[in-house]
């Protein structure tokens, strides 16, 4: 039986590890809504994680009656690689979107436009499978350490209030720090976060397949920081898809900045002979 001490700690440790990913997907999300000038349009965002917590308590239920507890691996990577997908799009439409003046020309009637229901659609899918790869498996650790201990006692739920009150103070902080970063900083450092997320989640899913045996797993020569930092599961077999999509994605990002280059200078060239 653990002790009162024990129990909180665990009980902190479940809710703010499980909880911390999808908090800040979701506070990035939030924080560039309200930086692009479209505060109103968050409620997808929010909708998309309360319904995850619905999903995630329907979902443990079935883990718990029909699986012993055991969630399935296969389910889980395929909604990291869902929510990977999503969040790649996120981050490349952000990262189109990023020039201040095309916003700041007509800051709500652009958001109104570019965020249409696609995007928002989009907006709730990540919110929804931030939250719900995360969630039926903290419900059933939490479920787990109640049996094994004194029940949902008051260190159990002084354990989670404390991680829920540690999380809010990050998402204010994030949403505090954007209102105060200048526009196309704001776009670059959310759609690179959100980039960051995607990959981690492929070497996640990686982790779940390899578990599995449906992907081999090589780490001999991988270097050690690479899973230190999260970057990948320490397979060459995950790190070099990660390694793939990155080199697509620069690429991208190159082509599309050129583009507004030249863009640009069709316009500045008109300009100039309708001027002269």
């Amino acid at each position: 039986m653990t002790t009162d001490g024990s129990t909180f700690v665990q009980a902190f440790m479940i809710l703010f590890r499980e909880g911390l990913e999808a908090l800040l997907v979701i506070a990035a999300l939030a924080a560039f809504l309200r930086r692009a000038g479209a505060a109103e349009r968050i409620t997808p965002v929010y909708l998309g994680a309360l319904a995850a917590v619905a999903a995630s308590v329907g979902m443990a239920w079935v883990f718990e009656t029909y699986y012993d507890g055991n969630h399935s691996d296969l389910f889980e990577a395929a909604v990291m690689l869902t929510a990977a997908a999503l969040l790649f799009y996120m981050s490349g439409w952000m990262f189109v979107r990023q020039d201040p003046k095309a916003w700041q020309a007509d800051l709500h009637r652009l958001a109104e436009r570019a965020l249409g229901a696609g995007t928002l659609l989009s907006l709730a899918g990540i919110a929804f499978l931030a939250v719900f790869r995360e969630g039926a498996e903290t419900i059933l650790f939490l479920h787990a350490l109640a049996k094994g201990g004194n029940g949902f006692d008051a260190s159990l739920l002084a354990g989670l209030a404390v991680a829920a009150l540690a999380l809010v103070a990050m998402f204010v902080a994030m949403q505090w720090l954007a209102l105060r970063l200048p526009l196309r900083p704001m776009f670059i450092v959310t759609s690179a976060f959100l980039f960051f997320m995607g990959l981690r989640m492929v070497g996640e899913a990686f982790q779940e397949f390899q578990e599995q045996a449906l992907i081999p797993f090589t780490t001999e020569g991988v270097p050690a920081f690479v899973s230190q930092w999260g970057l990948s599961n320490g397979s060459w077999e995950a790190l070099g898809t990660q390694l793939a999509i990155l080199f697509v994605a620069v690429v991208a990002g190159l082509v599309s900045v050129l583009r507004k280059g030249g863009k640009a200078q069709a316009r500045d060239g008109r300009t100039v002979s309708a001027a002269s």
